[in-house]
């Protein structure tokens, strides 16, 4: 994770940043420019300027259907030329890394054919929208690791320093044996029924609803933090409004606007499941986007027979740890503020105390590809990690659709 930076004269926190003719230039090719393309955007125009990188990343180009709007996007986000065909912007000799930031139904393809035009590649989770997609793609991101490409998964939330840091603390073995996971991902922006009907809400684009646009990420997280898979689920799944207004054009992020007509939601609205951990652990799960007043809660919380760690996202510079060795008469949770120089990526910004953001995800996760490709070693998540993940989101549903049989996911 690195070392802190001793202070000179320069700011506390700056980077030292190499000439850029020391650096060699790394292209980047993005498809999609909606919430995550924006988001990665931000994370690629930064990093280069906090962290002193092996490689230089420069925003070549940035894609999407619309010339007019995709032009727009790429005046607004700084990148430097616009496509509306990804296959032409894969065959760029200034695109040497394909970031995918486009819904479900196109991660596999894009994938495929940027992995054997060359190119590295980063996709946004979930990695595709089917266990088959999955296999597809983490098979010639293994071939393609052999001529020296990598491939990555965005599973943002581990590049949370609290995340990485209370990784480090169970890895080091502070909680000993873990007897309990417990997991939540609460939203609300689909409560209104009349909420249009958006790409997110069909399975044909989609894949899933909120099983794959949040379980993705608590499943991902809860075996980051854990060390080991889920290897078996037990599930419910439900759709609370099953018919919605059209959408009246294009979306932006989470918000959208109604036309005539309606359709049919073919995904889940919600998901809560169980599960258990190789070791025995056992786990439970809830993705929902009808949580009324939760705009974006990400809660974790691992029980040990030593200790117990907790995470919130809406307080992501924070760590909560009970040491269970403590005498009782002073033992109980404490607070782990999460901003010292020494922790996970914090030897790059800003004075103990001055917290992170949302945003900074999206600059450590690209700062962990670009080392990454410059070292030739194999990025985390990996194409294997994304598969793991969406075998456990099938059996989520293979369960669900059995009346919650305990269902085994396939290694």
């Amino acid at each position: 994770m690195g070392q802190p930076q001793q202070p000179d004269e320069a700011e506390a926190g700056a980077a030292v940043e190499k000439p850029d003719g020391a650096r060699p230039p790394l292209g980047i090719g993005m498809v999609g420019y909606a919430f995550m393309g924006a988001a990665h955007s931000q994370g690629w125009r930064t990093v280069g300027r906090v962290f002193d990188l092996p490689r230089r990343p420069v925003l070549a180009a940035v894609c999407g259907r619309d010339g007019q709007a995709v032009r727009a996007a790429a005046d607004r986000l700084g990148w430097a030329a616009a496509e509306t065909d990804w296959r032409a912007l894969i065959t760029r000799d200034d695109v040497d890394l394909v970031d995918i930031c486009t819904p479900g139904d196109s991660h596999a393809e894009i994938a495929l054919a940027a992995l054997a035009a060359g190119k590295h590649v980063l996709c946004e989770k979930p990695l595709a929208n089917t266990v088959e997609e999955a296999e597809a793609m983490t098979e010639a991101a293994e071939a393609a690791a052999a001529r020296g490409q990598v491939a990555m998964v965005g599973f943002n939330y581990r590049r949370v320093p609290a995340t990485s840091l209370a990784r480090k603390m169970v890895a080091e073995g502070r909680l000993g044996a873990l007897r309990h996971v417990r997991v939540t991902y609460l939203q609300d922006w689909l409560v209104d029924p009349q909420f249009p009907l958006t790409w997110r809400l069909r399975k044909e684009t989609a894949g899933s609803g909120a099983l794959g646009d949040l379980g993705a990420h608590i499943v991902d997280l809860a075996q980051y933090l854990v060390g080991e898979p889920v290897v078996g689920v037990s599930a419910l799944t439900e759709t609370f409004v099953r018919d919605r207004p059209l959408p009246g054009g294009p979306t932006s992020g989470l918000s959208a606007v109604s036309a005539n007509g309606v359709g049919q939601v073919t995904v889940d609205d919600a998901a809560v499941f169980t599960g258990r951990f190789a070791s025995g652990a056992l786990a439970s799960f809830e993705a929902t986007r009808y949580a009324t007043g939760r705009k974006n809660v990400l809660r974790i919380e691992l029980n040990g027979e030593h200790g117990s760690l907790a995470f919130d996202l809406e307080r992501l510079n924070e760590l909560e740890y009970h040491d269970h060795r403590e005498p009782g008469t002073h033992a109980g949770f404490r607070r782990i503020l999460v901003t010292e120089p020494d922790h996970p990526y914090l030897e790059a910004w800003w004075p103990p105390g001055h917290g992170l953001g949302y945003e900074h995800s999206f600059v450590h996760q690209a700062r962990d590809l670009v080392t990454a490709i410059a070292e030739g070693s194999a990025p985390v998540p990996s194409f294997a990690d994304g598969l793991q993940v969406q075998r456990v989101l099938a059996a989520v549903e293979e369960s669900a659709a059995k009346n919650s049989v305990y269902t085994p996911i396939p290694s």
